[in-house]
C-alpha cells in the first residue's frame, strides 16, 4: 500500500491548486429538492491539526447542485430507482463522489448532516456490482443497528430495478433469519461490526470476493470501541477491494485505517457537523432548583408547541425519566434505548420515519442514524459536555435551507459549555424565561382538555353528566375526578397502543426493566441450588458481572496463571451454598445413624461394641447416683 502525503487541508482551495482530476463546484442557489438526505451524522469536532490523506482534495458545496443524475454514467435501472425515490438533482457530496467512486478510486469523504451521504456511497456500489452474483461483493459497516437498517433500506430502494440483494445484519435478534439470507446469496451486506464478525467466525459470511469496503460514520464507530472488530473484518477482504470511508473527522484512529487499507485515497472535504448552520434559532432557558427539570421541559413544550422534536439527554436514566413523564402527561413521546427489545426499537423507528411520533427522547449514541424529515425543533434536556456535540445535535434541524429551532435547558453546571458555544462557535443564544407555575398549569389544562375533547367524539358520555355534577358537590369530589382523569389518560394511551397510534416504548421499557429485576432476584435466591456443591453460588454469580465476548483476551498465559498470588481468605459462600452444605451434613448424619443400627443387628448375644460407652467412675456424680 502506498503511503499518502500529509499536507494541511485548505477549506477553500483554489482550482489551480488541485490535481487535474479534482472537481470544484460553485456554491448552490436555494434548494429545489432534497436528494438522498437520509444519512446519519457525526458528533466529533474537526481537529485543528487535521492533515489531508492525499494531495487530491475536493471542496464542494453542501447541498443541492445543478447536476441531474442523468448526467452521471449510471445504468437505466439505477436511474429509474433514483427517480422513483423522488431525487432529481445530486447533492454536493454525491456530485463529488459518484464519478471517482465509479472509476475505482478510494475515497475519504467528510460531509455534514443531511447532505445525502448514504446515497453517495450506495449509488457507486450498485452501479459497479454485477447483477445476480449471489455472493458478497460489498460490505458496509455502521455503528448502530438503526443506522444499519436505514442504510440497507436506502440501498435496497435504489437497487430496486437491478438484480441485487441487500442483507442487513445486526445484534439483538436471532441468527436464524440472517443465516438463511446469507445462505441464499446476497451481493451487499450492511451491518454492525460485532454481528458481522460473529457471522465470519461461524463461517456464514465469506468476504474474499468483496469489491467494496465502506465505513459509514467511521469516526463515531471507532470512538465506540469497534477498532479491533473493524480491522478484523477488513482483513478478511481482498487487497483489491475499494475503500470508501465516510467520516466527519479524520482523527488518529481513522487515519490509521486509511494508511493501513486505502490506496492513495482522494479526500473530499465538505463542511462538517461542527460548522454553524444558518436558519437555526438557538433558544436557552435557565432552569432553577425549585422547578423540577422534567416539569420545566413540559412547560416549555406546552409554550413552544413544536410540531416534531428530538429531545436529547446525556444519560440513559434521564432518557427513561423524561419519556415516562411526558407520556404520562398525555404527550406523544417515544424513546429509543438499548434496553428496549429489538422488535420495539424497530417499531419506534418505523413510526419516526413515517412522521407518526411527535417527540423522540434519546441519547446521542441511541439517536445515531435516526433521520426525521422536516424536524422543527431540537431540545437539549441538558447541554452536552462537548460543545461540538451540541452542533451535531442542532444540525438535525434547519436542513436543506429550512428554518429550525434549538431549545436548551441550562443550569449552573453548563456555564463552561455555554461560554465555548458563544465565543468559539459564535452561537447567539436567545434567552427566554421559564413559564411561571400558573402559566404552566394553564397550558397543561388546555392541552389535557383538548385531548379529552378529541377522545369524546367517538364515545357516548352523556349518561355520566349527572354523576359529575354530584361529584362536584361531594366532599371528596376533587379526588374522585382526579382519579377518573388519571384513568382516562391511561386508557387513552392503551387505546393508542392497541390501534397502532403509539408504540408504547415507555411501557416496553418498564416491562424490560421489571423482567431484569425478576431475573436478578431469582438468581440471588436460587444461586447454584440445582448444581449442589460448596460453590457459593449466590455471591459468585452476583460478583462476576456480564460475560464479555472478549474476556479471554485479558487472560494471562496458562504458564503465568500459576504464579498469581491467591486470595488470603476464600469468599464467603452464598445463601444457596450454605443450604447445600447443611443438607450434605444432615445426609451424612443419617448415614452414620444407619450404619450404627446395622452394626447392632450383626452383634452376637452378649457381645459389647468396641465403641460402647464405658460406665462412669464411682467418684463422678453419675457413679454416686
Amino acid at each position: 500500500m502506498n503511503d499518502t502525503n500529509e499536507t494541511p487541508l485548505d477549506p477553500t482551495p483554489a482550482a489551480t491548486d488541485l490535481a487535474e482530476d479534482d472537481l470544484v463546484l460553485p456554491e448552490a442557489e436555494a434548494p429545489t429538492q432534497a436528494a438522498g438526505a437520509s444519512d446519519s451524522d457525526s458528533s466529533d469536532d474537526e481537529d485543528d491539526d487535521d492533515a489531508a490523506v492525499s494531495d487530491d482534495t475536493v471542496t464542494v458545496s453542501d447541498y443541492i447542485t445543478d447536476r441531474a443524475y442523468t448526467d452521471f454514467p449510471l445504468s437505466p435501472e439505477l436511474i429509474q430507482g433514483i427517480l422513483e425515490k423522488g431525487y432529481k438533482v445530486a447533492t454536493g457530496v454525491q456530485a463529488a463522489t459518484i464519478e471517482p467512486a465509479i472509476a475505482g478510486r478510494d475515497l475519504v469523504v467528510r460531509s455534514k448532516t443531511g447532505t445525502g451521504k448514504t446515497a453517495a456511497f450506495c449509488i457507486p456500489m450498485i452501479e459497479r456490482i454485477a447483477a445476480g452474483a449471489r455472493a458478497p461483493r460489498a460490505i458496509v459497516l455502521a455503528p448502530t443497528r438503526e443506522l444499519a437498517r436505514q442504510v440497507a433500506e436506502e440501498c435496497a430502494e435504489l437497487a430496486k430495478y437491478k438484480d441485487l440483494r441487500v442483507t442487513v445484519i445486526y445484534g439483538g435478534v436471532g441468527f436464524g433469519s440472517q443465516e438463511d439470507a446469507l445462505r441464499e446469496g446476497t451481493e451487499i451486506v450492511v451491518g454492525t461490526p460485532g454481528r458481522i464478525l460473529d457471522h465470519i467466525r461461524r463461517g456464514n459470511l465469506d468476504l474474499s470476493g468483496c469489491e467494496f469496503a465502506t465505513l459509514d460514520e467511521a469516526d463515531e464507530m471507532l470512538g465506540m470501541g469497534f477498532y479491533e472488530d473493524v480491522t478484523k473484518i477488513l482483513d478478511h477482504t481482498p487487497d483489491t477491494r475499494q475503500c470508501l470511508f465516510f467520516s466527519a473527522t479524520v482523527d488518529k484512529r481513522v487515519r490509521s485505517l486509511i494508511h493501513r487499507y486505502a490506496k492513495n485515497p482522494q479526500d473530499i472535504r465538505l463542511s462538517t457537523d461542527t460548522d454553524k448552520v444558518d436558519g437555526i434559532t438557538h433558544v436557552l432557558y435557565e432552569t432553577t432548583p425549585d422547578f423540577h427539570k422534567a416539569r420545566a421541559l413540559l412547560a416549555i413544550l406546552d409554550q413552544e408547541e413544536p410540531t416534531s422534536a428530538i429531545i436529547f439527554c446525556n444519560t440513559r436514566e434521564d432518557t427513561a425519566t423524561v419519556a415516562t413523564y411526558l407520556a404520562r402527561q398525555g404527550l406523544d413521546a417515544e424513546l429509543i434505548s438499548g434496553e428496549l427489545p429489538q422488535s420495539k426499537r424497530e417499531q419506534v423507528m418505523n413510526r419516526v420515519k413515517n412522521g407518526e411520533t411527535q417527540f423522540l427522547v434519546a441519547t446521542d449514541v441511541a439517536a445515531r442514524g435516526i433521520d426525521i424529515s422536516d424536524l422543527s425543533h431540537v431540545v437539549n434536556y441538558s447541554l452536552p459536555d462537548d460543545p461540538a456535540v451540541y452542533m451535531h445535535r442542532t444540525g438535525r434541524t434547519g436542513r436543506i435551507g429550512k428554518k429550525g429551532t434549538a431549545i436548551s435547558l441550562s443550569g449552573g453546571s453548563d456555564l463552561t459549555t455555554r461560554g465555548v458555544l458563544e465565543k468559539q462557535y459564535e452561537i447567539g443564544f436567545e434567552y427566554r424565561k421559564l413559564p411561571s407555575a400558573e402559566e404552566a398549569a394553564k397550558a397543561r389544562v388546555a392541552r389535557q382538555a383538548k385531548a379529552i375533547r378529541d377522545a369524546s367524539r367517538s364515545m357516548a358520555f352523556e349518561g355520566y353528566i349527572g354523576t359529575v355534577r354530584a361529584l362536584k358537590d361531594a366532599p371528596d369530589g376533587e379526588f374522585l375526578l382526579a382519579a377518573a382523569l388519571r384513568g382516562f389518560f391511561l386508557w387513552d394511551r392503551m387505546r393508542k397502543t392497541a390501534s397502532g397510534e403509539s408504540a408504547d416504548s415507555v411501557g416496553a421499557l418498564e416491562e424490560a426493566r421489571e423482567e431484569k429485576r425478576r431475573e436478578r432476584n431469582d438468581r440471588d435466591r436460587g444461586g447454584d441450588r440445582d448444581r449442589g456443591g460448596d460453590r457459593g453460588g449466590g455471591s459468585r454469580d452476583r460478583d462476576r458481572g456480564p460475560r464479555s465476548r472478549d474476556r479471554d483476551r485479558d487472560r494471562a498465559p496458562r504458564s503465568d496463571r500459576s504464579e498469581r498470588p491467591r486470595a488470603a481468605t476464600p469468599a464467603r459462600p452464598g445463601r444457596a451454598g450454605r443450604r447445600s452444605r447443611s443438607r450434605r451434613r444432615r445426609h451424612q448424619r443419617r448415614l452414620g445413624r444407619g450404619q450404627k443400627r446395622r452394626r447392632r443387628r450383626r452383634r452376637k448375644p452378649g457381645e459389647v461394641a468396641a465403641t460402647a460407652r464405658r460406665p462412669p467412675p464411682p467418684s463422678s456424680p453419675q457413679g454416686r447416683r
